[in-house]
């Protein structure tokens, strides 16, 4: 499983990128886009997104 980001609900907060301990995410066009390769399916992002506009998938 990897973090999917659902970017019609992702606000560019970028408080996903500041908890990521792998540095799998970045901040692309104002939007979160998760590196499917980096990610440790760890779920800090999605606890942390203030929208749930991340999920595991």
């Amino acid at each position: 499983m990897t973090a999917v980001v659902n970017k019609d609900d992702c606000v560019g907060c970028g408080l996903c990128v500041d908890v990521c301990p792998n540095g799998a995410i970045k901040m692309v066009d104002g939007a979160a886009v998760v590196d499917p390769d980096v990610c440790i399916d760890c779920e800090a992002c999605v606890s942390e997104c203030p929208n749930s506009a991340i999920s595991m998938k």
